[in-house]
């Protein structure tokens, strides 16, 4: 069966789990928006322990916006703020002098759509855990078939599904180790080893 996701910003490992032995990924774009998901929001490792990142969204049509309607809010330093986050989480991580100029264009540059925002950032990762994955949006209405991706990653965390083996983060020896994180946990911890690491989940 296809897999079809949501859209999400820096997915969780558990979202590229679901997808490591698929040669392509369906990106639903006609559902209602859904707030407070993974849609727009991410969870990194900070010096306090786990952080959250929101991208602030526009609803265009308030509550019956599609997915693929919804714009980023221009008037406020979110890039700055997320990159300023992520520098602070990662800057001391093996691999984030190596990886961080395939990110930082995207909090340099404004952009307009969170959907266009999502698929890039996926485009983007995939070739770093050395995966040729091919992104597909909806043509029409899907569903979802994966649908804990759907819910608040407070409410419904994947971990709870899966076993993920520990590795080093760079705060886990003052607060422990914080499983399916980011993406970009495992990418500036791992580096060429995080394909490797979803193999073996």
């Amino acid at each position: 069966m296809e897999n079809i996701l949501s859209t999400a910003y820096f997915p969780p490992v558990s979202y590229f789990v679901s997808l490591r032995t698929e040669q392509q990924v369906t990106i639903e774009q006609w559902e209602t928006y859904t707030k407070q998901t993974l849609r727009n929001h991410c969870h990194i490792y900070g010096p306090n322990g786990e952080q959250r990142l929101s991208v602030p969204v526009v609803k265009v049509n308030g509550n019956h916006t599609l997915t693929k309607d919804i714009r980023i809010a221009l008037n406020n330093n979110w890039q700055k703020i997320h990159w300023r986050s992520i520098e602070t989480a990662y800057n001391k991580s093996p691999y984030f002098l190596y990886y961080k100029d395939y990110f930082i264009p995207f909090f340099e540059k404004k952009q307009e759509f969170l959907l266009d925002l999502n698929t890039r950032l996926l485009e983007t990762v995939s070739p770093l855990l050395r995966w040729d994955l091919r992104i597909e949006l909806t043509e029409n209405y899907q569903g979802l078939n994966l649908p804990a991706f759907n819910q608040k990653k407070e409410t419904t965390r994947p971990e709870e599904m899966l076993f993920f083996p520990e590795y080093i983060q760079v705060f886990s020896s003052r607060t422990g180790f914080i499983p399916d994180l980011s993406i970009l946990d495992l990418i500036f911890n791992l580096g060429p080893e995080a394909g490797e690491y979803l193999d073996s989940l």
